[in-house]
């Protein structure tokens, strides 16, 4: 019998608020809508086979013109509430028996302005959250990937992610290597050593890597020094016991016509790059994430079968055992995120 899958890493939105995504457009190749409906649709076989317990709803980059500017975040923040209580209209593509899919909570934060104006921001949403709702937020994220380099280094961004150690949240890093280089993991590197620093173990944060640090999977051998620094990176980075790596977002990173492959030589062509995740952080470490419904352009409404299949096969290619697999599906990212259920 299949393990339970918990997805670590999807995006949800109506498309009354599609607008206010920062990456969305009139012809961006998603549609305006994509909400619980259309993610049972993607992932259809693990609903009926009832092995899929859920998922973790990460904040989808809203648009802003500031850090400042809360507007945006906010009214994600209300819609994530909707999600988690069952309480969207029908318009909005979920109904009430969706909410126990909605284990865990990831909205935006502005860590860049420091620990005062994080806290005012906290309270800000946990006021639009309601009690229900926040119950289920288990940590932030501010994306790092389009941000100047030294922007997660500044004292204000170390201090802030103590804030959310000390109040138990974990922090979901969001960086580039294939189109920002080697700098991007460098700072990861020393913003953990930084915000750990001096600080008790049980308040320490959390960081939960996602999408592999996005490494360009376009290189065709593993003497080039991209991945060379990627692959130290990981080793690294593995090092500190409160760092975890979603299995997720790779096919953004492939090139276009590998995107249109059988999983198979998808699985064929990444490799090195999944054995180096495997034997750096090992099973109790990694979680299953598909980055629904990102992981669909270029590769079709199949695309979620198709990256758990690969993902299925990393679990025979590492040898992995039940109790191995049980956590790399669902059990780590339990542990990550202390999620209920």
């Amino acid at each position: 019998m299949a393990p339970p899958i918990i997805d670590s890493h999807i995006h949800l939105y109506p498309a009354s608020e599609a607008p206010s995504l920062a990456w969305w457009t009139p012809t961006h190749p998603l549609p305006a809508q994509q909400s619980t409906a259309e993610f049972r649709a993607a992932t259809a076989p693990a609903v009926a086979g009832a092995n899929l317990a859920g998922f973790v709803l990460v904040e989808a980059d809203r648009r802003n013109s500031s850090p400042r500017d809360w507007d945006a975040a906010l009214q994600e923040v209300a819609w994530m509430r909707r999600v988690a209580t069952g309480t969207a209209g029908a318009a909005e593509g979920h109904t009430p028996d969706d909410a126990p899919l909605c284990l865990g909570l990831v909205p935006w934060a502005p860590l860049v302005l420091g620990p005062d104006e994080l806290g005012r921001y906290l309270e800000r949403a946990e006021a639009e959250a309601g009690p229900e709702a926040w119950g289920r937020v288990k940590g932030f994220r501010y994306l790092l990937q389009d941000k100047e380099n030294g922007t997660a280094l500044g004292e204000g961004f170390i201090e802030g992610l103590k804030v959310l150690g000390r109040k138990g949240f974990v922090f979901d890093v969001g960086i580039d290597q294939h189109r920002r280089g080697r700098v991007q993991l460098e700072e990861v590197v020393e913003l953990i050593d930084r915000a750990h620093e001096g600080v008790e173990e049980e308040e320490k944060v959390v960081f939960i890597l996602d999408h592999l640090c996005k490494p360009d999977l376009t290189i065709l051998n593993q003497t080039d020094p991209s991945f060379i620094a990627w692959r130290t990176a990981m080793f690294t980075l593995s090092k500190c016991h409160k760092t975890y790596m979603k299995l997720s977002g790779c096919f953004a990173e492939l090139p276009d016509k590998l995107k249109e492959r059988p999983a198979e030589d998808i699985f064929a062509a990444i490799i090195p790059w999944l054995a180096v995740v495997v034997a750096a952080f090992g099973p109790s470490r990694i979680m299953f994430g598909s980055d629904w419904p990102i992981c669909v352009v270029g590769v079709g409404e199949d695309s979620w079968k198709k990256w758990h299949k690969v993902v299925d096969m990393v679990c025979d290619l590492a040898g992995l055992g039940e109790e191995d697999q049980a956590m790399l599906w669902a059990g780590t990212a339990k542990e990550a995120y202390k999620l209920e259920g």
